[in-house]
């Protein structure tokens, strides 16, 4: 039982030394240093916003998960969007029913 405590500490130490000689060679990596105050990383084009710009938005996190700020800019400025768009589309549905229909066959006259 003994040996097998031994190898359990021996294990344990070796890892332990792999770990931090690994983290001082490779060091922790490219740090960067956190955005302006009042800046944001979360993008989405001025207009014509499509659903590959919406699946690429990344949201910076913070404690207690997604900055709100971020989130709620990102909500307005999509539903914006889908308002204008359900504007034009409505506006050019109203423009094709008041155009008269004419006949589609001449002999109908």
């Amino acid at each position: 039982m003994l040996t097998l405590l031994i190898y359990v500490v021996v294990i344990a130490v070796v890892g332990a030394a792999l770990f931090f000689v690994a983290s001082a060679v490779f060091g922790r990596g490219e740090e960067l240093g956190p955005l302006p105050e009042g800046t944001t990383a979360t993008v989405l084009p001025a207009e014509g916003v499509t659903g590959a710009d919406v699946h690429a938005l990344k949201f910076q996190q913070s404690l207690r998960g997604y900055k709100p700020s971020e989130v709620d800019w990102a909500l307005e400025r999509l539903g914006g969007e889908i308002d204008m768009l359900r504007s034009r589309l409505s506006a050019a549905q109203q423009a094709q029913e008041t155009v008269a229909p004419g006949p589609a066959d001449p002999d109908e006259r």
